[in-house]
């Protein structure tokens, strides 16, 4: 979910009263003329008021000192130069891993999201942070403006805790809930506002952190009712969480991590208050709900921590973007993550496993598959379907390299949105919520089952080109097994539509989806259970000239 693909998340609607309403409206009107003003010869710089000085600060220096830390020191000694992983399959286990090393927390608290919906899960996760700054934990919360924080917002209060410390990464000047004006400050203002901060980050003490592939949310954690967004995340401890501090710090002081006190007037006691108890009525309200209870049963840290449910420790280096990716020192668009991702890929062997939400590869990946497969490595690709995908929009870039990856022998899986099969062949399940639609989100590469990449970084130009994202490569056996494990539960035929070229015309090769339905083997001439409607917005789209920013 990308910024000039969905520019904000659902908007909440608040109520006002007539004087409130005309004020804000012309407030919103106010700022929108200025941002045009600012915006209209496509300037790249924050405008004036956002950049400027702000404190510095950086992760706790002694992690050693915290109960976290000490905890994790034996095993760490014992595993020298090595770090920590526990992959996480569930969003529930995910999910109950953040309120559990916020609730352990001591001295800090590192949050860096592209996303953080204001839903259930959520809320739950910014009271755990507020009860987390009431013990005297120092919160930093790092946040790409894919919402608007001002309105009805359980984020922006937060701000007025001394404890809490509230960051905007290349922020909008429109701040208010209205969608046409912040788009079009988005068209006036494209070449600064391209430019997202795709990260996911949640560091307790600097002694354990989680990151991955989800952003929070009830569809990512397994508690929507309507779609749950399949994905992985990684528990990590030892001396990579150290890394992934030291990168959280380049962002949280660079000069695109706006202070969000700047971009409106501070929030007050009194409003901190009222979100608090607001937040805490709806943690009681959610207290005997069906999702609470579907939570892992135990403390899933304390067992880590305690050997019971071991972490996999093993050698891996991080991957990540710098914070002003896209100014690179030839004026190049920025690669420096994906060039390191890349290189881990030309060391392939056997088998290259790939599962991206959005595939957009492009012609030097293109080039890099082509010379895989001249080496005889198998190459098999896991994407969404026209069905399955959030973004129809990246559909259009993917549909024009579907043949050619197929030409050059990949083998090609789309995600069926309905699973025929929602148990794997471990006896786990692949689709653990109640919602109705599943879709792939998982960003992930396994490279001989020996190696494997999990991060935030989709296979699409945006996140190779425009996006900021990040990912830790690890060297185990282990994990990479378990994620070709999954893999292979999803692209049974049951789960997923199989791709293959029969024949050709003069538009050129055709395209059939073989899946099986019901028991029965099944094949399709076009993408299948789609409706008209959306076949002729994907022919619309497709006359524009968007593939680089997909």
């Amino acid at each position: 979910m990308d910024e000039t693909r969905r520019l904000t998340a659902e908007s909440r609607s608040a109520t006002y009263g007539k004087g409130q309403a005309l004020a804000g409206m012309r407030t919103t009107i106010g700022t929108a003329l200025v941002a045009f003003a600012l915006f209209g010869a496509g300037c790249a710089n924050l405008p004036p008021g956002m950049d400027g000085p702000k404190p510095a600060s950086t992760s706790l220096e002694d992690p050693g000192k915290t109960t976290l830390g000490k905890r994790l020191a034996a095993a760490e000694k014992a595993n020298p130069g090595k770090s920590g992983f526990r992959l996480l399959v569930d969003g529930t286990d995910t999910f109950a891993l953040h309120l559990e090393i916020a609730e352990k927390a001591e001295r800090t608290l590192d949050v860096q999201y592209f996303l953080l919906v204001q839903d259930d899960t959520g809320k739950l996760l910014l009271e755990s942070l507020l009860r987390a700054a009431d013990r005297g934990v120092r919160v930093r919360l790092l946040l790409d403006d894919a919402e608007a924080f001002e309105v009805n917002s359980k984020i922006r209060p937060l701000a007025a805790h001394p404890n809490v410390d509230i960051r905007i990464f290349n922020p909008f000047i429109v701040r208010r809930e209205m969608t046409f004006l912040r788009w079009a400050e988005f068209v006036v203002g494209s070449r600064r506002l391209n430019y997202r901060m795709h990260n996911k980050l949640f560091i307790g003490d600097n002694a354990i952190a989680l990151t991955g592939g989800r952003n929070v949310g009830d569809s990512y954690y397994q508690a929507s009712s309507k779609v749950e967004l399949g994905d992985f995340d990684l528990a990590v401890a030892g001396p990579m969480v150290r890394v992934l501090s030291h990168s959280f710090d380049l962002y949280w002081n660079d000069r695109l991590a706006i202070p969000v006190t700047k971009l409106s007037n501070a929030p007050s006691p009194e409003e901190l208050d009222r979100n608090r108890k607001a937040l805490v009525e709806h943690r009681e309200k959610m207290a005997n709900s069906e999702y609470i209870r579907s939570l892992p049963k135990g403390n899933l840290l304390d067992q880590m921590l305690s050997g019971k449910a071991p972490l996999v420790w093993a050698y891996a280096s991080l991957a990540y973007d710098l914070p002003d990716k896209a100014k690179t020192a030839s004026d190049d668009p920025g690669r420096l993550m994906w060039e390191r991702v890349a290189a881990a890929v030309e060391e392939t062997q056997r088998e290259l496993i790939v599962a991206t939400p959005y595939l957009v590869p492009g012609e030097s990946e293109m080039a890099l598959i082509r010379r895989l497969r001249e080496r005889g490595v198998r190459v098999r690709i896991l994407t969404n379907s026209l069905a399955s995908t959030d973004m129809p929009i990246v559909h259009i870039g993917y549909e024009k390299y579907r043949a050619p990856l197929l030409e050059a022998g990949c083998e090609l899986y789309e995600v069926r949105p309905m699973l025929g099969k929602p148990r794997d062949g471990r006896g786990g399940s692949i689709k653990s919520g109640s919602s109705e639609h599943f879709a792939l989100h998982a960003k992930v590469f396994v490279i001989d089952r020996r190696r494997a990449f999990v991060g935030s970084m989709n296979f699409d130009q945006r996140s190779l080109d425009i996006n900021t994202e990040i990912g830790i490569i690890i060297d185990s056996p282990k994990i990479a097994n378990d994620i070709a494990a999954r893999f292979e539960a999803i692209v049974e035929p049951a789960n997923s539509y199989r791709l293959a070229l029969e024949g050709a015309s003069v538009a050129g090769p055709s395209i059939q989806w073989i899946t099986e339905m019901d028991g029965k083997p099944m094949r399709f001439d076009t993408d299948p259970d789609v409706d008209a409607g959306k076949r002729t917005l994907i022919r619309m789209l497709s006359l524009l000239p968007l593939d680089s920013m997909l």
